[in-house]
């Protein structure tokens, strides 16, 4: 089972309870610390003595909406806020942009998509919560540049260290080429994608993945790394 976010607090906030019961299942099984309220004075009552790292956050509830509760908990301490919505109005997002929130979903939307941007957002903001990370077989210990798989430190390349690093964080997520560039070389970088296949290969070979059961490949679409 994966530890990531063993030690990190999230606070769910929601007037519907079939999401605030489908989310906590899925966060309380990933390791967090999960509290949960239905609508804006619990929800700021809670946060005073549970101390969240993340909230997530609908913004269509009575009476005190979640423009309200956002700007308020930005007020009280450092949060990281993402925030829901049923609707796609890009002046919602920006009105919740403003008030600081530091991401925004609109609902539907997928598990595996949440925990990625919780991901992020821990990284960004919290990135002392994440020094030292178990995923299944997967040890990460970013301080030291060190990652190991089944108990076997891997001689990775700093290069190969981020990127595994961030093929395992988002294990859930089939990652394409070009997003993979993106966050591993980085934006600016001018090579061809072809480079994300020439590590992948060095990867699998490093981790005894001939049958390339850890690393998978999805034809057309990207990459994916396997936890059992």
């Amino acid at each position: 089972m994966a530890q990531l976010g063993k030690g990190i607090k999230i606070l769910l906030v929601d007037d519907e309870p079939n999401i605030i019961q489908f989310l906590e299942l899925g966060l309380l099984n990933e390791g967090f610390q999960v509290a949960s309220a239905t609508d804006g004075p619990e929800a700021l009552h809670i946060a005073e003595s549970f101390l969240p790292h993340v909230v997530i956050l609908d913004i269509m509830m009575p009476g005190m909406d979640g423009f309200e509760v956002c700007r308020a908990m930005k007020d009280a301490r450092p949060v990281a806020v993402i925030m829901l919505t049923a609707k796609e109005e890009v002046e919602d997002r920006v009105r919740g942009l403003t008030l600081g929130a530091d991401d925004y979903m609109s609902k539907p939307f997928s598990f595996g998509e949440l925990l990625a941007r919780i991901h992020a957002r821990i990284r960004n903001q919290f990135p002392q919560l994440m020094e030292k990370v178990s995923i299944g077989p997967f040890s990460i210990d970013a301080g030291n540049k060190e990652l190991s798989y089944e108990d076997r430190i891997l001689d990775l390349s700093p290069t190969e260290f981020e990127l595994l690093k961030h093929l395992v964080l988002n294990h859930r997520q089939v990652l394409s080429k070009s997003a993979i560039l993106d966050q591993v070389w980085g934006y600016d970088f001018g090579g061809e994608e072809n480079i994300v296949e020439v590590y992948i290969r060095s990867l699998r070979d490093k981790l005894n993945d001939r049958e390339r059961r850890i690393i998978r490949t999805m034809r057309g679409v990207g990459y994916r790394v396997d936890i059992r």
